[in-house]
């Protein structure tokens, strides 16, 4: 019987089998001696094949192939990365200006790890109502420089429904990835996006302005109004899992297009004579954000810190 993953909680899966019926299920022995460098061959959004056993639980025995996925690296150093989600049509990163942080090298990262996996990507700034007129201006910078570069932007508060309706309607038939730091309310927006979802919440931690986590595992959503919302764990961050250095850029929208014109083919961006995007930098036709967002990428591949 096939069947889409919905939830994972380490070592059992739940899938929703054909006659929309929840099947608790454990992976077949054989599918982990395969050669798989992720730590969870299976991820919230994957097509599966099970069988029923006697006591109603199921074996999953086959992958059904994947038209794309997401990964982060792994907290596990024995393995290279960790699937987030499986046959995406959006990534959406939560962001906050404040209350927490997110950092502009989170956000590119993020960016570039959809990018790399042929995923589109969105960022949504939760929290809208307790921004200070300054972070307001702030935010308006940001937003600027996204939408630049072609990524939709939304400004939310989850606790404002009125702000929640036209990312709730771009969400609309599409499954979508909810990623994003600890604390910035991934939950608390799943539950104004869809309240019969019931995503836990967890309060803010006052040390620092930093999340409590409260997903320990994804979990699919349905929208009454088609589509699903993929919940997952607070990230901490993304690297450079499984790229090379000469690919970066080409996830970098603003320095691929520019690299073209760089007097040398294999440009690193670095300090490379004729270097167009070392020029646009100058110039500031490229953000300096962006390409200290690159360069701290190089520098994973450069460590050996993934790989």
């Amino acid at each position: 019987m096939k069947g889409l993953v919905v939830k994972n909680t380490g070592s059992w899966y739940q899938v929703l089998a054909n006659n929309l019926a929840i099947a608790e299920c454990k992976m077949k022995g054989n599918l982990r001696m395969q050669e798989i460098r992720s730590t969870n061959p299976i991820a919230v959004g994957d097509f599966v094949n099970f069988e029923f056993n006697a006591d109603g639980t199921g074996v999953i025995h086959e992958i059904c192939e994947r038209r794309n996925y997401i990964v982060r690296k792994s907290s596990n150093l024995s393995k290279q990365s960790h699937i987030l989600a499986a046959n995406l049509d959006m990534a959406a990163l939560i962001a906050t200006i404040n209350y927490p942080v997110t950092s502009l090298v989170f956000i590119d990262r993020f960016l570039a790890s959809a990018e790399a996996y042929r995923v589109p990507a969105c960022i949504v700034f939760n929290k809208l109502d307790l921004y200070t007129p300054d972070e307001i201006l702030y935010l308006d910078a940001i937003q600027n420089l996204y939408e630049s570069l072609d990524y939709k932007v939304f400004r939310v508060s989850a606790l404002q429904s009125d702000t929640v309706k036209l990312l709730t309607s771009f969400l609309n038939e599409k499954t979508t990835l909810i990623s994003g730091n600890s604390g910035v309310g991934k939950s608390t927006l799943i539950n104004a996006i869809s309240p019969e979802s019931l995503a836990k919440t967890g309060e803010i931690s006052t040390y620092h302005n930093k999340g409590m986590h409260t997903t320990t595992f994804s979990e699919m959503f349905k929208l009454k109004s088609g589509g699903y919302i993929i919940d997952t764990p607070g990230i901490k961050g993304f690297g450079a899992v499984d790229m090379v250095a000469t690919e970066i850029s080409h996830y970098f929208k603003d320095i691929f297009a520019q690299s073209k014109n760089c007097k040398f083919s294999n440009c690193k961006h670095i300090n490379e004579p004729g270097c167009s995007v070392l020029n646009a930098v100058e110039n500031q036709r490229i953000s300096s954000s962006r390409y200290q967002s690159y360069i701290s990428m190089m520098g994973d591949c450069d460590s050996g810190k993934y790989r």
